[in-house]
């Protein structure tokens, strides 16, 4: 019975530093989201910190400032879901068996 134990908090310890690896390599990973067919594109780290933002000079209409602030939210929103999904396939890569089906979480 203790060596099964110990065997499991060994798994446990090294699932641990696999997914802190993985965590910090997601912080300096980029991604880049863009809208508006390449009028936006904003880049972003695994962690959603905001690197930089891309606008077209064409998409810029002082009387619409409501649709350059849609595209940039939908450029963001691009990019934090490439970021989300990639985190994911990373995390399934890295737990024996892949994700359980999540299903209802959204995942």
């Amino acid at each position: 019975m203790g060596t099964g134990f110990s065997k499991k908090k060994k798994q446990a310890k090294m699932m641990q530093e696999q997914l802190s690896q993985m965590q910090s390599k997601m912080q300096n990973q980029e991604f880049v989201g863009t809208s508006g067919n390449g009028l936006v594109t904003v880049t972003m780290t695994g962690d959603q910190e905001l690197k930089n933002i891309k606008i077209k000079p064409e998409c810029v209409d002082p009387e619409d400032v409501e649709g350059l602030e849609m595209l940039i939210k939908a450029a963001f929103n691009d990019a934090s879901k490439k970021a989300q999904s990639d985190s994911m396939q990373q995390m399934a890569a890295k737990l024996p068996g892949g994700f359980p089906n999540l299903g209802s979480l959204g995942f």
